[in-house]
């Protein structure tokens, strides 16, 4: 019984693996779709004459944005696959404290724009790790941060940190993101052998801890 159990078992994470594959290459495929139309609908409208000379710079800066998407979505699927393929990557020991304080700076503008603050304090620390994916941990949790600080939204626990998904999906092309960055966050932190805790209360904010081991 107990090796039919763990047949059983087995059977069932195959099922939801391949569901996980399925769901995650249809939200890709939608993803990559949205911008896309977006860009084909513009330069067709320019091809055919249909647009008026003052309206060509509104225009052209859409094809540049929805193209700017794009590269975003595929760079983010592309350090998803890395991840999910157990890639090595080169590793260093990466202070995290002048780190922090790189992303403050490189956020400042879009902080402002929300007026929201940034604040970095604390001591240096040093991780010994893949720069990129301990940058793209700090950055995409400011990054939302920024981004849902807002009155009246709301954050589904239960599914944070799924790929693409969103609790008002209307509301991304609003933010700009790909809906890859908390997933990105959760799969760097365990390449660390580092552990995410999340608290969320209602009206008064979300804690989101990362826990990483220090270099030796």
């Amino acid at each position: 019984r107990p090796f039919v159990s763990m047949i059983k078992q087995q059977h069932m994470d195959i099922l939801n693996h391949a569901q996980m594959r399925q769901e995650f290459t249809a939200n890709v495929s939608h993803e990559l779709k949205t911008p896309l139309q977006g860009i084909i609908g513009s330069a067709e409208l320019i091809e055919n004459g249909m647009v008026r000379d003052e309206d060509m710079p509104r225009f052209v800066g859409h094809i540049r944005s929805e193209a700017q998407r794009l590269v975003s979505l595929i760079n983010d699927i592309i350090r998803l696959s890395q991840l999910d393929e157990g890639d090595e990557m080169p590793r260093e020991n990466v202070g995290l404290l002048s780190l922090s304080q790189e992303i403050s700076e490189d956020l400042g503008a879009a902080a402002k724009k929300k007026n929201v603050t940034l604040n970095v304090g604390g001591h240096e620390a040093y991780v010994f790790g893949v720069p990129r994916l301990l940058y793209e941990i700090v950055y995409n949790l400011c990054d939302n941060a920024i981004k849902y600080n807002r009155e009246g939204g709301r954050v589904d626990i239960a599914r944070i940190f799924e790929r693409f998904y969103r609790v008002d999906k209307s509301h991304s092309k609003a933010t700009g993101g790909t809906g890859l960055g908390l997933s990105i966050v959760k799969h760097a932190v365990l390449c660390h052998s580092g552990t995410l805790s999340l608290e969320s209360e209602e009206n008064k904010g979300t804690r989101i801890t990362v826990t990483l081991p220090l270099s030796k």
